[in-house]
């Protein structure tokens, strides 16, 4: 059996967001046994599976990415939509798109220390659009 359902994350601030509980209470009961996939309907946005324990990670991820895709490089032709948007792009594209998790005994089957995230990458992002789909 497949069930999909799409909603709305509320806009988050730039960074890396954990956000399993908040898909979680979207998403309702799970079946015993089967696979979720989350897909996010953006293109300057991503979702990955990192540690949920500790705070600096998050920042910690930020600095990296920051540093890895600079803003306002003189090669960026895609400039219109403000100095974060192609970076934004480029990021989104290296943690990419959707994730998919095990589903075991009606509870997501991640690791003791991992969380889903939403990678904010624009300043001013707003809400962000997610597909659930939930094959059992």
């Amino acid at each position: 059996m497949i069930n999909q359902k799409e909603f709305s994350l509320p806009a988050y601030a730039r960074g890396f967001h954990i956000v399993t509980d908040t898909i979680l209470n979207e998403i309702g009961e799970l079946p015993e046994k089967g696979i979720l996939t989350l897909f996010i309907k953006h293109t300057s946005a991503g979702l990955t599976i990192n540690e949920n324990a500790d705070p600096t990670v998050l920042s910690d991820f930020e600095s990296s990415f920051n540093h890895i895709v600079k803003e306002n490089e003189p090669f960026y032709r895609h400039t219109f939509e403000g100095s974060d948007d192609m970076p934004a792009h480029i990021k989104s594209s290296m943690v990419g798109s959707s994730i998919t998790i095990p589903i075991m005994n009606h509870r997501l089957n991640l690791g003791t220390w991992q969380g889903i995230y939403l990678c904010e990458f624009r300043d001013r992002g707003g809400s962000r659009k997610i597909v659930a789909t939930i094959c059992s």
